[in-house]
Parts: structure tokens; C-alpha cells; sequence
């Protein structure tokens, strides 16, 4: 037990702050509603002290263990803080009221906000060391239920409202989906230990040479269910609606950190039923894979063309993102010369991961700091963006570097990372699917562009004064330093990463190890298997 909650210790750090802030919000002061991102800002920093402070990786925890910090888990735990970090800087409350900035508005429910901000957050890294499936369920719902309620608190109207009850019922389906899935692994295997569970599916493999009738069901049921979690196709038509009605600062927290956590449990399944280097994972699963990244990436870039409101195209965008990772899932079961594919990809998709965090979160913040054209809350569609860039050129760059990172233009991370997950999907023969990601990226560039576009090409509508802008306005000093200090964060890695050597090869080395450091949970001994197996 002293073991498993030294484990934890991030999580319950996390746990423990939102708490008290949850105790702050019952509190209509305003120095309450001030003190709650500060709070939440500094567990953030010191919850990155344990995990920086764990050198062993992949230690050797017991098989039955619920918990396992594992390299994933490891490379997640540093990861996720870090995002988070910039998130917050977003959602920063800077109007006279503390009750938000001119994106967010959550009234007086600040310290609400912030705790459910962290058990999302404790969600995603508690996700990365669940080792059963009722452990990795009620991790999933962490992620998932606050988000339901930051959605819905975000701002007083009626659209996020909307979006928030869509967004719940549609994430009640997608797990009934994923707990049918579950009880399906349950009832073939009699076991809820993952490890126990991958030692069954896998001496099925290796005797037979696939799933089992009803194991295969379940693995199907598990990732349709996740696929919500990622907005991958089909469970992804949500994401327009409910990326839209939500404050712009809460919609850059879904864009991470569901489908971080939706990937980070794919990966556990895959593992589960593939063993460690995924050479076992049978290939239907891998042609669904492959499926739904080509899916995935073309309903999403398609429809992005489609869109008149920006918050909207980069919900599409971030469909088509969750394709061109599961072209890296699909390659996991590859091999190449006689051996496999699978910790390759896994390092790409982990590259990817933070890639996408880094720079999505640049051009959110962008549109938080440009004002719609009545003035009214913060940039939301083209004719808002109209000029902004030739007045504000800093902020017109910084939204440019993001979007050809987006597209995955060379010298920035979004280059990189489409790179890592081309490699591996070569090299395991999937040159259709890798044709499919080019000309997708290559369609994506339209709407990408035309956002750069709006703001350098278009001509700002008369109406609009130079007065009214929140960038160094004095109705927003706050709003300059902490948005600010998120773009420029955003920026500078998303060129940093890409354009420096030095510096995407540290990325990629972190993304190495933890693909190449197993859980020795998830790789049990022969003697493990068949005690299982009978």
C-alpha cells in the first residue's frame, strides 16, 4: 500500500489542491475567486518534482499491482503538467471581477473551475499507470466528467450550455460502449489485471493464431469507445458543436487532454493484446486501425473546409490530427526486416503528442487576445480575424507559426512528428495509408492558410478602432502577461522542436525511452501465463 501511494503521489498532489478548491469556491470573495489559479499553478509546478525525482523506469512492480509507472507513464507524467501549465495561463482570470477574461466567464464559480481543471488533469496521469480495467475506467471518467462541467460553466450562454449537455450524453454513450467492451474482456478471461488479462489473449494468439469470438468483441467495443475519447470517426461528431460552444480557453483543454488520455488507453489495449513490441496484435485490429485513421483524417479535413467559425475548423483540425496518429497505431503491429515496428511508432505517436499540445495552444491563445468585431468576447470566426494581422503582427506571426505547424510545414514540430509517424507506417507496408496522411495534410493546408489569410490579406471592416483591442489595452494589462506568456511558450517550442536538431532529438529521445521501457507487468513469465491460461 505505502508502495502504491508513492506511486500516486502526483495524482493525489493534483487530488488534494483541487479539494481545497472546491472548499475556496464555496467563497463569493473576490481575493477567492483571485487565489485559485495561483493555487492551481503552483500544484502544477511542484506536482513535476516527483516525477522528475523518479530515475528508475519501469521498476519491477508485483504482476497483480493496480498501479505501474511504466515508461509511458513516466514520459505522460512529465508531459501533461506541462501543457497544463499553458492551459491555465489561458483560462487566467484578468477582468476586474476575477470571474474570467474575454474568452471565459464562469461567474462565481472559480474555484470550482480550477479543482475540476486539476482531476482532469490528475485523470490523464492516472490514466498512463492504471494496470486493471476498473482502475483504467474510473480514470478515463476523471478525465471526462469535469470536462462535462467545464463545457457547460464556461461562460453564461445558452450555446455552452448546449454544447455541454451534447457533450455529456454523447461521452455516456461512448462508455457504455467501452464498459460493454470491458465486461466482454472480463467474461473470456475471467480477470480484470491487465497483464493477466494480455497473458490469455495472447496464449489464444499464439495457439490459434487470432482472437477468440468474443474477446475480439471486446477489443472492438473498448476502442469504438475510446475512439469518443480521441474524437477519432465515428464517435467524433461532437466535436464541432461542443468545441464551439465552449470558452475557447476550455476548448483547448479538450483538445488535449481527452485524446491524450484516449491514446494513452489504446496503447494499454493494443499492449495488452499485442504483448510489449505489439508483434502478436492480430491483423484485423490493425486494418481497423487503419480504417478508422483514413477515416479519421478525410471527414475531418473535409469537413474543416466547410467551416466559417475558426474555434469549429480547428475542432475538425483536431479529427484529422487524431487520424494522422492512428496512422502510428496502425503501423504498431508492422514489421520490417524481421523485426517489428511497433516500439517505432509508439515513439512517433508520443512525439506527436506533445507536439500537438505544444502548438495548438498557440493558436488558441492568439484568438483569445483579438477581439470579435462587435467587441464582444474574443475572435471566433474569419470576418473577426479580418486585418488583425497587419495590425498586430506579433500576434498575426505567432498564429501563422502555429498554423504551418499544423499543416506540418518544415523547421517547426509539426513537421517533425508527421515525419516520425510516416517512417514507421513505411516500414510497415502501409504506403496507401501514408499517401492518404500526405494528401490529407496537403488539404488541411487550405483552411490552415485561409486562416493566415484572414488576418494579413483581408481588409479590417471600418467599424473596428484600434482602441478596441485587448492587447496592451488597459482593460486587460492581466490578459497581456499570462495569454502572452502561453503564446510565446507555445511559439518559441513549436519552433524550438522543429527547427533545432538538438532540440527535437531530445524530444525524440524522451519519446524513445518510454516506448522502449515496458511495464514488466504487462510482460509476464511463461510460468504467469500458464497459471493463467488454466
Amino acid at each position: 500500500m505505502r508502495a502504491m501511494l508513492a506511486n500516486l503521489a502526483p495524482e493525489l498532489m493534483l487530488s488534494g489542491v483541487a479539494c481545497i478548491l472546491f472548499l475556496l469556491g464555496c467563497s463569493n470573495k473576490k481575493s477567492s475567486r483571485q487565489m485559485a489559479p495561483f493555487l492551481a499553478l503552483i500544484a502544477l509546478v511542484f506536482v513535476l518534482v516527483p516525477v522528475f525525482a523518479r530515475k528508475s523506469v519501469g521498476r519491477l512492480e508485483p504482476m497483480d499491482s493496480s498501479v505501474v509507472v511504466d515508461g509511458i507513464a513516466s514520459y505522460i507524467r512529465m508531459l501533461t503538467p506541462v501543457v497544463a501549465i499553458l492551459l491555465l495561463l489561458l483560462a487566467w482570470p484578468t477582468n476586474r471581477e476575477q470571474t474570467g477574461n474575454s474568452a471565459l466567464d464562469y461567474g462565481n464559480d472559480g474555484g470550482e473551475f480550477f479543482a475540476l481543471f486539476l482531476l482532469s488533469i490528475a485523470g490523464l496521469m492516472l490514466v498512463s499507470v492504471a494496470n486493471d480495467l476498473i482502475l483504467l475506467f474510473l480514470a478515463l471518467e476523471l478525465v471526462s466528467i469535469p470536462t462535462y462541467i467545464m463545457v457547460s460553466i464556461s461562460r453564461p450562454a445558452a450555446v455552452a450550455q448546449e454544447a455541454g449537455v451534447k457533450y455529456f450524453f454523447l461521452g455516456a454513450l461512448s462508455v457504455a460502449v467501452m464498459l460493454f467492451g470491458f465486461s466482454y474482456l472480463y467474461g473470456a478471461t475471467g480477470q480484470i489485471n491487465m497483464p493477466k488479462i494480455g497473458a490469455v489473449l495472447q496464449q489464444t494468439i499464439g495457439s490459434t493464431g487470432n482472437l477468440a469470438a468474443w474477446q475480439k468483441m471486446g477489443v472492438l467495443l473498448v476502442i469504438l469507445g475510446l475512439a469518443f475519447k480521441m474524437a477519432a470517426f465515428p464517435l467524433h461528431f461532437y466535436a464541432g458543436d461542443v468545441y464551439e460552444g465552449a470558452a475557447t480557453p476550455v476548448t483547448a483543454f479538450l483538445a488535449f487532454v481527452p485524446k491524450t488520455a484516449g491514446f494513452v488507453a489504446l496503447f494499454k489495449i493494443l499492449a495488452m493484446v499485442g504483448g510489449d513490441d505489439f508483434a502478436l496484435l492480430p491483423k484485423q485490429i490493425a486494418w481497423l486501425l487503419w480504417a478508422l485513421a483514413a477515416l479519421s483524417m478525410t471527414v475531418g479535413n473535409v469537413l474543416g473546409l466547410l467551416q466559417s467559425n475558426v474555434k469549429r475548423v480547428l475542432a475538425y483540425s483536431s479529427i484529422a490530427h487524431t487520424g494522422y496518429m492512428l496512422v502510428g497505431a496502425a503501423a504498431l503491429a508492422g514489421v520490417s526486416d524481421g523485426r517489428p515496428v511497433g516500439p517505432v511508432a509508439l515513439q512517433g505517436i508520443l512525439f506527436y503528442l506533445a507536439a500537438y499540445g505544444l502548438m495548438n495552444a498557440a493558436a488558441f491563445g492568439v484568438l483569445m487576445m483579438l477581439p470579435s468585431r462587435d467587441g464582444e468576447g474574443s475572435a471566433e470566426t474569419f470576418d473577426d480575424l479580418a486585418g488583425q494581422g497587419r495590425r498586430h503582427v506579433g500576434l498575426g506571426l505567432a498564429m501563422a507559426v502555429a498554423c504551418f505547424s499544423l499543416i506540418g510545414m518544415p523547421l517547426t514540430v509539426g513537421f517533425a512528428g508527421k515525419l516520425f509517424l510516416i517512417v514507421p507506417a513505411l516500414r510497415g507496408g502501409m504506403t496507401i495509408l501514408v499517401i492518404i496522411l500526405v494528401v490529407n495534410a496537403a488539404i488541411s493546408a487550405a483552411y490552415y492558410l485561409r486562416i493566415v489569410g484572414s488576418m494579413f490579406l483581408r481588409p479590417a471592416a471600418a467599424a473596428e478602432q484600434e482602441g478596441a483591442m485587448m492587447v496592451g489595452g488597459p482593460a486587460a494589462p492581466r490578459m497581456q502577461v499570462t495569454v502572452l506568456i502561453a503564446v510565446i511558450g507555445s511559439v518559441v517550442a513549436t519552433l524550438g522542436f522543429g527547427a533545432i536538431p538538438q532540440a527535437t532529438e531530445l524530444l525524440l529521445e524522451q519519446a524513445r525511452v518510454a516506448a522502449t521501457s515496458p511495464a514488466p507487468t504487462t510482460r509476464p513469465s511463461g510460468a504467469a501465463v500458464a497459471s493463467v491460461g488454466r
